[in-house]
């Protein structure tokens, strides 16, 4: 589908690609990884069509639609809702849908001789998906986090992070031959990472995904290609092969440029003794050449690890066992609506604790409290005996002042008291040599602003870590240096982070903020999906699967049209205490039978009102469906007496009518099968 042939491109005096070659075949599923500036977006920008190369030439074959996003979406109209603006991801679909109703009303003006161009244009919008599009529309952008309520409102009034979940939304729902995805979970909760990944699984189409997110690339992709050093190198594996090979060929670039260094080495150290011999000029002349040629095929180690750095935390301080504690705590930020809502848990020390839940729900306000930013509004939240926070905000980034050195950001944040030794020594302990503490610190990569803003932190000593999001600027490399410095520590960690591998490998448990509860788990992240989909399993107990023939619904992988809402969490009821002395006396098998048939006959009258509103439904769903065949066969095959806009509208009164008669079934079989 895609053949890079010997491609460069340069910016400035920056080589950015050089002579790159490889391919993408149809149906493939690419994970496209490297450091962050190595040239993994301009790979995408040569596809769409954006940059132009200096040397070589791309061939597309076969003319596929290609599905990206853009980086500052905007709306059409100021008044464009969300929905209209998710929907105009198809390309084509909105004329064509304008063409339909102009064609239609001529038909109904008596104009039969436009009817085999409507049919045309029909056939195209079908093709398109366009009669289930708005469905598709609808299940992808509650699956990335919007309440049904959002879909009517100006796009205008979401903010750039929603936006670009909307913008991601009418990719998705577009379902292009090929789709680029460029980070695709820098805006995403981790529910809303958790479900692209199983919608993603089920794209058919060419995938191409530039990730630091592992989960999404050891769940997603087969082929990895390497963006580094100006080259790329695909991978015949996963990303867990990849990782692997990448150290076996890396040993091998080494002993490479070392034999290269070795051999030029002597060329130059013949050169430089022969070249003012008469004698030896020539040979001399000759040594020369092969040295330019060498240059000129420069063996160049991948940047990566030219960049590698090393992050050790200090010991934590001494505390008291209770780190934090809230009591029906209350936080509002304008009075009227609560963000978090009577929330009681508590930490102790050395807990690593994830927060999960959407965005929204109240994770870095809870963040903050903690921090002390925050006071809560009403209840309680104290924390324990000599406990020290360090916070580290999602604009960890942008509160390291870039134009002041490594040095001069770290020696602003040193306490009172601390000598120049042992600021030197931890300036070290984060890796940063005497090459390094000189630079500005905006020219720093990812990775070593994440270490200056540690740096920072652990310089004030504390023994409670809250970390929002602290991987969002770092590459795959920079992320396994943080998890493995985290899972090092000895103190008491809090994090909020889309990284599901990084909140698997980090936390030992997890609270989850929904909207109706805040709720904790004493395991690490398997122990919470494990719990989470046994409640959810225990909802659904004794539900029957609807009834078939069900049409102009998609659902989305959990089954839920429309939206993608956290699991309703209602906490139970204790159960009444009973004296063991006092308990009830044993029934005998005839007084039993007695009970059971008295139940039985006080809950006929409901049983069979249940059973026949089942049997309706069921009965009527059958005479929907057959009626909606009717309909889309007349749309399909058009007689000259068809009335078009009159038969959408059965169409659409039919669809209507089989959610109502669907969700009526669900809701008394649901009950029917409870009471059985």
């Amino acid at each position: 589908m895609l053949d890079f042939q010997n491609i460069s491109v340069h910016y400035g005096l920056q080589d950015v690609l050089t002579n790159v070659s490889f391919r993408v075949n149809k149906g493939e599923r690419v994970g496209v990884v490297g450091p962050n500036g190595s040239g993994k977006s301009t790979l995408f920008k040569i596809i769409l069509g954006e940059l132009s190369t200096d040397h070589g030439e791309l061939v597309i074959e076969e003319s596929p639609t290609i599905g990206s996003t853009r980086q500052h979406p905007e709306p059409d109209t100021p008044d464009e809702t969300l929905l209209e603006y998710a929907m105009r991801g198809v390309p084509g679909f909105c004329e064509l849908e304008a063409k339909m109703k102009t064609l239609e009303a001529r038909l109904d003006a008596g104009e039969t001789s436009v009817l085999k161009e409507y049919g045309e244009v029909q056939t195209a919008f079908e093709h398109l998906g366009g009669y289930d599009l708005e469905t598709r529309v609808k299940v992808a952008l509650g699956g990335l986090g919007f309440a049904v309520e959002e879909f009517a409102k100006p796009f205008a009034s979401f903010s750039g992070g929603w936006r670009m979940r909307a913008e991601l939304s009418r990719v998705l729902a577009s379902e292009p031959d090929l789709l680029l995805l460029d980070e695709p979970s820098n805006y995403l909760d981790l529910p809303a990472v958790d479900w692209l990944q199983r919608f993603l699984k089920l794209y058919s189409g060419t995938l191409m995904l530039i990730s630091h997110d592992r989960y999404l690339l050891k769940t997603l992709t087969s082929i990895i290609v390497e963006v580094d050093a100006g080259t790329c190198t695909r991978y015949e594996g996963d990303l867990d092969w990849y990782l692997r090979e990448r150290e076996v060929r890396y040993q091998q670039l080494v002993q490479a440029k070392a034999n290269q260094d070795h051999h030029r080495e002597q060329l130059q150290r013949f050169v430089d003794r022969f070249r003012a011999q008469a004698t030896k000029a020539a040979q001399a002349q000759s040594r020369q050449k092969l040295i330019d040629k060498i240059d000129e095929e420069r063996i160049v180690l991948p940047k990566r690890y030219s960049r590698r750095g090393r992050l050790r935390l200090a010991e934590p301080p001494p505390s008291g066992i209770e780190m934090f504690r809230c009591e029906n705590m209350f936080f509002s930020y304008d009075g009227v609506k609560n963000v978090l809502h009577d929330v009681t848990f508590n930490i102790a020390r050395g807990d690593k604790v994830a927060v999960i839940g959407y965005n929204g729900l109240g994770k870095t306000t809870l963040m903050r409290i903690i921090a002390g930013t925050r006071q809560p509004t009403a209840g309680k939240a104290v924390l324990g005996h000599n406990v020290v926070c360090g916070y580290l905000s999602q604009e960890f980034a942008e509160t390291i002042p870039p134009d002041l050195t490594v040095y001069r950001n770290a020696k602003n944040a040193i306490p009172p008291g601390m000598n120049e030794k042992n600021f030197r020594n931890q300036l070290g302990a984060f890796g940063f040599d005497e090459n390094d503490v000189e630079k500005p610190a905006g020219v720093l990569s990812g990775g070593e602003k994440i270490r200056l803003a540690f740096l920072r932190l652990f310089l004030q000593c504390p023994n409670f870590l809250l970390l929002d999001e602290p991987t969002t600027h770092l590459d795959l490399d920079g992320r396994a240096l943080l998890q493995d410095a985290l899972q090092k520590y000895k103190g008491t960690i809090l994090l909020v982070s889309h990284d599901i591998e990084f909140v698997r490998a980090v936390a030992t448990s997890v609270i989850e903020i929904t909207r109706e509860e805040v709720r904790t788990y004493p395991g690490g992240y398997d122990y919470y999906c494990e719990k989470k989909a046994q409640r959810e399993a225990a909802g659904r107990a004794g539900r029957l699967d609807p009834p078939n023939g069900r049409a102009g619904r998609l659902d989305p992988p959990n089954g839920r049209a429309g939206r993608l809402d956290p699991p309703t969490t209602a906490r139970p009821e204790a159960a009444p205490y009973q004296n063991p002395t006092s308990a009830a006396p044993k029934l005998t098998s005839k007084e039993l039978r007695q009970q059971r048939a008295a139940e039985r006959a006080k809950l006929a009258p409901r049983v069979k009102e249940l059973k026949r509103r089942v049997e309706t439904a069921e009965r009527k769903l059958d005479e929907l469906q057959k009626a909606l065949d009717t309909a889309s066969e007349e749309l399909f095959n058009p007689k000259p007496t068809t009335n078009f806009a009159e038969v959408n509208r059965q169409v659409r009164t039919i669809q209507f009518e089989i959610d109502r008669y669907t969700a009526d079934w669900e809701a008394a079989a649901t009950e029917l099968e409870q009471l059985s």
